[in-house]
């Protein structure tokens, strides 16, 4: 397969080492920056065609899939774009940032030939799936999820789109924050409805985004979750589910502890990225062209990934008040 990149920042250089680790590097780059593109080629892609236009690239070269690298605001219109040209898609989160464009996206993935994938790696490290399984065994009476990291101007300031609300499409939640929730959805399901409450605490006169939001979900199992970048240090993602035989699960990022005592660990010898990402990557666009070549559907497509977006456009909205989420428009 020709596979493509657009986007060569950080995210996209995880992208490039992943197809590399995979034996399919990418054939074609895209970023406006050209050193990007070629500090990637350099080290992941020897023999990759370089480009500064996304849809002089698509046109050209005609890529089989494309991986979606970009800030936030860019997604919709190249998802439209490639599905529209029966170009495969895996796109990095969030899948978009507005309502309105999610109903494009998700009619635009009806009408393809091609597949749409999104990038929810978190999914795929080992103790959440251990999590998944154990949690199909083992109903659940609620739970709550919590991020509690640090970001300071100097994070604000190394790309111009973070912190900027109509480029981001929020901050903390949508940012930082979507890998947790969707993990949360993902174990307890969807919510009928939600409320929430988000302030800029500490970086009033740096962003105009969230620093810290808290949400309560509603639905067959209530749940509720806390973010924030104000902390000084980046503390462990929790997970922790109260079960209904009484028992209580508590889930890091490495392990799982069943009352106190560890039942799952996972030595996560290596991370791609940023090490909060575990190496969940790898596994996720492995099974994303597993599913490709043995034509099966990828279990996170733009229906599945829709479910979070609903969560963080209705959380965004509520200021207090009680979000319907299939109300939403």
């Amino acid at each position: 397969m020709k596979i493509a990149i657009i986007g060569l920042g950080s995210i996209g250089s995880v992208h490039a080492n992943v197809l590399s680790l995979l034996n399919t590097p990418a054939a074609a780059l895209c970023d406006l920056l050209p050193h990007r593109s070629e500090r990637i080629r350099e080290k992941y892609a020897p023999n990759a065609v370089i480009y500064t236009n996304w849809r002089e690239m698509l046109s050209d070269f005609r890529p089989d899939v494309v991986h979606i690298c970009t800030p936030h605001d860019l997604h919709t219109e190249m998802i439209i774009e490639a599905l529209g040209q029966n170009i495969h898609v895996l796109c990095e989160k969030p899948l978009c940032i507005h309502m309105s464009e999610l109903s494009q996206i998700l009619a635009a993935e009806e009408k393809s030939a091609a597949m749409l994938g999104v990038c929810h790696q978190n999914r795929y490290n080992t103790v959440n799936q251990f999590l998944k399984q154990y949690l199909s065994e083992h109903p659940v009476k609620g739970a709550y999820g919590s991020v509690v990291w640090g970001r300071n101007a100097k994070y604000y300031a190394s790309s111009p789109w973070r912190g900027e609300l109509e480029r981001a499409g929020g901050g903390t939640l949508i940012n930082q924050a979507l890998h947790t929730l969707d993990l949360l959805a993902w174990l307890c399901g969807e919510p009928e409805a939600l409320t929430a409450m988000h302030d800029n605490l500490t970086m009033k006169q740096i962003t105009n985004v969230e620093d810290t939001i808290a949400i309560h979900c509603f639905g067959k199992i209530n749940y509720s979750f806390f973010a924030t970048v104000c902390a000084s240090f980046d503390f462990p993602v929790e997970l922790s589910f109260e079960l209904e035989n009484g028992d209580h699960l508590l889930a890091l990022q490495k392990t799982v502890l069943l009352n106190g005592e560890v039942i799952a660990a996972d030595e996560v010898k290596r991370s791609f990225g940023k090490s909060c990402y575990g190496d969940g990557h790898i596994r996720l666009v492995e099974d994303f062209y597993r599913c490709l070549s043995e034509q099966k559907p990828f279990p996170i497509n733009g229906r599945e990934a829709a479910k979070v977006m609903r969560m963080i456009i209705g959380a965004y909205k509520s200021c207090g008040e009680r979000v319907m989420l299939n109300e939403l428009s």
